[in-house]
């Protein structure tokens, strides 16, 4: 025999919500033209909220034996497996940490949705989108910068290795 719930206004403007915020964050991640954008942020905060909403109305608290921050727990690690996907390593710098980091912070947003920290995940969206809209042009200028300066390095390394092989030629032929 199926057994339905009632609709629960509640539970369904929760993760209606979570889904908004996560798009806010993953509309930013579209423009910048990066992985994991809009679809992948909305529906990462959606399952984090059902999962926190399942955790503490599926599991509820009764005896000592019951701990519904586990599935939370649990969260936290499956979307740092789903972040690490997202990060690449090519010729010794890494490439997808901002991506990897709003992954995780989307899930934190629909955890806190799915518990009720409505102005907590509010606050946390608007902050992190504005943060990641305004920081983004002078991150650009300072990796080109460092960029800059490790190529000045190497090329300061091979002029001195040069220099360094012309005396050693140089004392040979004495």
């Amino acid at each position: 025999m199926v057994y339905f719930q009632p609709l629960d206004w509640e539970i369904l403007i929760k993760i209606a919500l979570a889904a908004l915020l996560g798009a806010i964050v993953g509309l930013e991640r579209v423009w910048g033209g990066h992985p994991a954008g809009l679809r992948t942020n909305m529906l990462i905060a959606i399952s984090s909220c059902v999962f926190t909403i399942l955790s503490i109305e599926g599991f509820p608290l009764r005896g000592a034996a019951q701990d519904t921050a586990r599935v939370a727990a649990q969260i936290v690690t499956g979307v740092g497996f789903l972040g690490a996907g997202a990060l690449l390593q090519a010729k010794g710098h890494v490439r997808g940490l901002t991506t990897a980091a709003s992954i995780w912070l989307v899930a934190a947003i629909g955890m806190a949705v799915g518990t009720g920290f409505y102005s907590i995940a509010v606050f946390t969206t608007l902050l992190s989108a504005t943060l990641l809209v305004l920081l983004a042009p002078a991150s650009r200028r300072l990796e080109r910068q460092a960029r800059e300066r490790a190529r000045m390095d190497r090329s300061e390394r091979v002029a001195e290795a040069k220099d360094l092989e012309e005396d050693e030629d140089m004392k040979f032929m004495d």
